[in-house]
């Protein structure tokens, strides 16, 4: 019967039963193959070399939250690709940012825009951020075997709660625990050093643009001391991605944008030998 609809151009059966309003337990069912936690790895030996995102960073303000990400990703020792996307839209007032395998979270990162598209179809409103939370905290768990072969996805989400007009903050681990940051938090090869930057530089009366500075001044920092954090590169024109998540949705800040705050951090840090005691905020 499938094989008959498929030639006649038409939608399988189950595509037409009433289900779920997860997109996911969906695919469970009907395609678990195609998740990337129900894949079979051939047996290696030794590690599997696959390109890496480093550091993503996020900060609340007054009216919203900030998520920014390093543009590097690393194959070992070695810079696979310079100007990498890394922060991305989940919906109208979410965004996520990847480190870890970066083949399987940018899947990840598909599968979870789907998902959320597919309940706002099927249930008539917008998944609560806490949902969206929780339901990105499942998709991870579903990866977990992947993770114990190395192949592990650690997200950062943040977004605008619509019901408490806040921004906020969602961390995970590889198990699909999920922990809410208050203020700030960062994830990635570099986040110990950017952590250390955004708690001398977040306050919670910190502007928007204040805000992005503090993020790209963080990112710096983590570029100073990991090999795997790209910082902001004047040569290239490459810049970190900074997204903003307010009442009025998601915005990505423009390369112009970026790049004068790029310049600030820069040139403040010129001014002592050991780089300013703060940015210009």
């Amino acid at each position: 019967m499938a094989a008959n609809s498929h030639d006649q151009g038409r939608l399988p059966a189950a595509f037409l039963r009433p289900g779920s309003s997860s997109f996911l337990d969906f695919l469970s069912d009907y395609a678990p193959e195609r998740l990337p936690g129900g894949r079979l790895l051939p047996p290696v030996e030794g590690a599997v070399e696959t390109v890496h995102g480093t550091t993503i960073v996020a900060a609340t303000f007054d009216g919203g939250v900030v998520l920014a990400g390093d543009r590097r990703a690393t194959m070992g020792n070695m810079i696979a690709q310079r100007d990498v996307e890394k922060v991305f839209p989940a919906d109208e007032y979410s965004a996520v940012g990847i480190a870890g395998t970066a083949g399987l979270a940018v899947e990840l990162v598909k599968l979870f825009q789907l998902e959320l598209e597919h309940f706002e179809k099927v249930e008539g409103h917008v998944l609560s951020l806490e949902g969206k939370a929780n339901r990105l905290s499942t998709m991870i768990r579903g990866n977990l075997g992947m993770a114990m072969q190395g192949l592990a996805v650690v997200p950062l989400f943040a977004g605008f709660d619509l019901e408490r007009e806040t921004g906020r903050i969602f961390s995970y681990d590889v198990t699909g625990g999920r922990s809410e940051e208050l203020g700030f938090a960062a994830v990635g090869s570099g986040s110990i050093f950017a952590r250390g930057a955004l708690k001398k530089l977040h306050r919670p009366d910190l502007t928007e643009q204040q805000t992005a500075t503090a993020v790209v001044q963080a990112l710096y920092d983590a570029a100073d001391d990991d090999s795997a954090t790209g910082g902001p590169d004047l040569t290239r024109r490459i810049f970190p991605i900074v997204t903003v998540i307010t009442e009025d949705g998601f915005r990505r800040l423009s390369e112009a944008e970026v790049s004068e705050i790029a310049r600030t951090v820069h040139e403040g840090r010129l001014q002592l030998p050991n780089g300013p005691q703060a940015p210009v905020l």
